[in-house]
């Protein structure tokens, strides 16, 4: 039996400080004092019998107790959510929350977006795009259906089912007319500004491992970021070299505004999927959601299967 002191204050809190690794940031989410976050903690910590967290200089880490015990509160307020969203679908019509990393946004989603309407028109379709991580905590929250892009690293798979889509590789792509088109040395990139994939994205390892095989190492001169927004105008603008997924860019590449540098980058293919969470039944609009991509992937004759 559930013991009645839980409240659902306390699942709230101890799940915010566990994604944010900080009661700091976790209480600015929830509009708390650190007191205040920090007392509902320790409240639940009685309440269980078991530490939960620990704090250190770098922030808050999850204990061996805390980290199963997370997984359990996570699907508790990703099922209230739920129960949340059913109600407010019944009220205002039908809607599908879906995430989407950057290089989909541009290269697929579209087109999803196009045959979802026909396949489901009554259903509003809400996107958000944004870094890897964020998705999957709102996924996991029950706060988006599914999200589409690469598989992360384990620890943010957790409690996630991934189904793979077709594959996609990491490219280093530069404005129309760079002096590097016509002389592509790849150690001569240090010469140039990069736009570096930032420490949590999905395609850092990736980035990381080909410079590092490659002996290039650290790059000096770089912005990290994974903004595609800010690339686009940014690498046209500038001699900057943009280390990117390849669907981020797919669009301004067939335009012939970037050109992609003709270096090897196979080792750097990782799938791209749709994932959903493991405990959560696909509602209908989900369904026919998966199904609007499976269409358009096969459809499509620039991704690599």
């Amino acid at each position: 039996m559930i013991d009645r002191r839980i409240k659902f204050r306390h699942i709230q809190c101890f799940v915010e400080i566990a994604r944010e690794r900080s009661l700091k940031r976790a209480a600015q989410k929830l509009h708390l004092t650190q007191p205040a976050i920090s007392k509902t903690l320790k409240e639940l910590e009685e309440i269980l019998d078991r530490q939960l967290l620990v704090r250190s200089r770098a922030g808050v880490d999850l204990t061996t107790e805390g980290a199963t015990f997370l997984r359990s509160a996570q699907m508790s307020i990703a099922a209230l959510q739920q129960g949340l969203d059913g109600l407010h679908a019944d009220a205002h019509g039908a809607q599908l929350a879906i995430g989407v990393l950057p290089s989909v946004a541009a290269r697929l989603i579209p087109d999803v977006a196009s045959v979802f309407g026909e396949l489901a028109p009554n259903v509003t379709l809400r996107v958000q795009d944004g870094p890897h991580l964020h998705l999957m905590n709102r996924l996991k929250l029950g706060e988006i259906d599914v999200v589409i892009g690469r598989m992360g690293d384990h620890e943010q798979m957790a409690g996630v089912t991934f189904t793979r889509l077709y594959r996609e590789a990491v490219v280093l792509v530069v404005r129309a007319g760079h002096p590097l088109i016509n002389d592509p040395v790849l150690a001569n990139i240090r010469n140039w500004p990069i736009v570096y994939p930032p420490p949590g994205s999905a395609i850092r390892p990736l980035a990381d491992r080909f410079m590092i095989e490659s002996g290039i190492g650290t790059l000096p001169r770089r912005i990290e970021t994974v903004s595609g927004a800010f690339g686009r105008v940014y690498v046209r603008r500038s001699d900057a070299v943009w280390i990117i997924s390849e669907g981020v860019v797919a669009n301004e590449i067939a335009d012939g505004v970037l050109v992609r540098l003709p270096f090897n980058m196979e080792t750097t293919l990782g799938p791209i999927g749709i994932m959903t969470r493991e405990d959560g039944e696909l509602p209908p609009s989900a369904r026919l959601f998966r199904d609007a991509v499976h269409r358009c992937i096969g459809s499509a004759a620039n991704i690599t299967h």
